[in-house]
């Protein structure tokens, strides 16, 4: 693989409000809408060997409207798996749970369909996605989400997942991971378009 571009998707209701939206599939507000629509300028300059894209519908839907039209859906790139705490924000598991933060304390379990995840659980899946770029020659693209990619760049870089913890990034924007001297680099992180 020559390098990786990352696209978190668009804002949604939740990712405005600071809701965790881990599983919870909710649809792109319009000015997300507009956030995806502002990549294509980006997307249309490049070629990908790989597109790999969460299986979210706000995922799905950023490739969409960048323009990128030859994807597959990748189930490993879907967002961190936050449990109990499920559409709360931080500030309300606070309440009950004082200086909570989700890279240090993770999450607590949830109901059937949000049983939580570790960071460690949520690494071993940005592995996987990692060691499939891997597999191609050229350039590769994944659409996903905040949480999931900055622990992606993490595992790139050969940290600790909780060392996502290092690297905000804000819906609708791009970042690019390459190689330097054969090494894993950041050769974009959070850039707006």
């Amino acid at each position: 693989m020559n390098q990786m571009t990352l696209l978190r998707h668009g804002e949604t209701e939740w990712s405005r409000d600071g809701r965790h939206t881990g599983l919870t599939d909710m649809p792109l507000t319009p000015k997300g809408e507009d956030q995806a629509r502002a990549l294509a300028p980006l997307i249309a300059g490049l070629a990908f060997d790989l597109a790999l894209v969460s299986p979210a519908g706000r995922a799905r839907n950023t490739a969409k409207l960048a323009g990128i039209k030859d994807y597959e859906i990748e189930p490993d790139l879907w967002e961190w798996d936050y449990g109990g705490y499920e559409g709360i924000t931080t500030p309300k598991i606070r309440e009950g749970r004082p200086g909570w933060y989700l890279w240090r304390d993770g999450v607590v379990p949830g109901d059937v369909g949000h049983p939580g995840e570790s960071a460690e659980q949520v690494g071993a899946r940005a592995d996987r996605v990692i060691a499939r770029a891997g597999t191609v020659e050229g350039d590769v693209v994944l659409v996903a989400h905040g949480h999931f990619l900055r622990v992606l760049c993490a595992r790139w870089l050969r940290l600790s997942p909780q060392d996502g913890r290092l690297f905000r990034l804000d819906t609708g924007t791009y970042s690019r991971l390459g190689f330097e001297h054969g090494e894993p680099v950041i050769l974009a992180w959070n850039a707006p378009v």
